[in-house]
């Protein structure tokens, strides 16, 4: 949640919302390597839900609080409700909205002029519980409800909890270790913006597509071949990155 460019935490007592909002624009992490959705719509709801959680007078970390809430609640309807269209909707719902907070919470810090090292703490802490909880609760609801057969399918949650928590980990050893040699980090202003080719092109492994896809989660025919492609394509990113990340360590040493 910290990182940034500060933005004056004093308003005006007339300032309007897009006032609010135009000032956020001004203090947004780069862009570098964000995947479409998050780049080009996660951004933007978390922007509007910053600023009115702003006019509100909330606190970053209870909008990491609201985050956690949405999400916990998609993963308990995982694991507790039966796979209908109406359960498929709350779930991707309440993940959508869930993330959409999550990018609020360090807009909203840097708008109050900064975040604080223990409310960053907190708001990657949520994220890694995201990152491995949604997907054994995947698994649970599969086996539960009998959505695929209790075979080979069963283990693709399980792969895919995998991928993502390495990937998580290897992002957040990444930045420190960049920071530690005194290298650009992602999260700088200044760090060049990817693309949009190159947003595009790894949307895919977007959490907020993800997210989405749930909609599908009434239709088991279709749900689970989209999530098994995903899961396919977060572990090719996953194996290709890590040879390059692997490298740009090496350069750092040097």
């Amino acid at each position: 949640m910290t990182g940034g460019t500060d933005v004056r935490t004093v308003r005006s007592a007339d300032e309007t919302l897009a006032a609010t909002l135009e000032r956020l624009r001004g203090a947004q992490k780069g862009s570098a390597g964000a995947p479409a959705y998050s780049r080009f719509v996660n951004r933007r709801l978390g922007r509007l839900l910053a600023a009115l959680a702003f006019h509100a007078g909330l606190t970053p970390n209870a909008v990491t609080g609201i985050s956690a809430a949405f999400t916990a609640t998609g993963l308990a309807l995982l694991v507790l409700a039966a796979p209908s269209w109406g359960t498929g909707l709350a779930i991707a719902g309440c993940l959508v909205l869930g993330y959409a907070f999550d990018a609020a919470d360090g807009q909203l810090a840097r708008l109050r002029g900064g975040g604080s090292p223990a409310g960053e703490w907190l708001d990657h802490m949520v994220d890694a519980v995201k990152a491995s909880g949604l997907h054994l609760a995947v698994l649970v609801g599969f086996y539960r409800f009998e959505v695929v057969d209790h075979g080979a399918w069963l283990l693709v949650p399980i792969g895919y909890c995998l991928v993502d928590a390495v990937t998580y980990f290897a992002t957040m050893l990444n930045e420190a270790l960049r920071a530690q040699h005194g290298a650009p980090t992602r999260a700088q202003p200044t760090a060049r913006p990817a693309g949009v080719g190159r947003s595009l092109l790894t949307l895919p492994t977007d959490y907020g597509l993800l997210a989405c896809v749930f909609v599908l989660y009434g239709a088991p025919s279709l749900f689970v071949p989209v999530y098994g492609v995903l899961f396919l394509a977060a572990a090719a990113f996953l194996a290709l990155a890590a040879v390059k990340w692997f490298h740009e360590m090496g350069r750092l040493a040097r």
